[in-house]
């Protein structure tokens, strides 16, 4: 069962880049589909990301 996303925004970053990365990689098309299917803002899931020093590679779909 993966790992909520409903709390990203008070998530330890480490832990929520490697929830993001893993469900990108094994159960969604792109960041657009797993941010629909969680119900979360996607900006507000990047800008998180991006305070804790990660972007968003579209091309290998995951946050480096």
């Amino acid at each position: 069962m993966p790992i909520s996303l409903t709390r990203y925004a008070t998530m330890d970053p480490y832990i929520l880049l490697s929830a993001v990365n893993m469900q990108l990689r094994d159960d969604y098309a792109d960041l657009t589909d797993l941010c629909k299917a969680h119900e979360i803002d996607e900006a507000a899931l990047c800008k998180r990301l991006e305070d804790a020093g990660f972007t968003y590679d579209a091309a290998h779909k995951q946050f480096k």
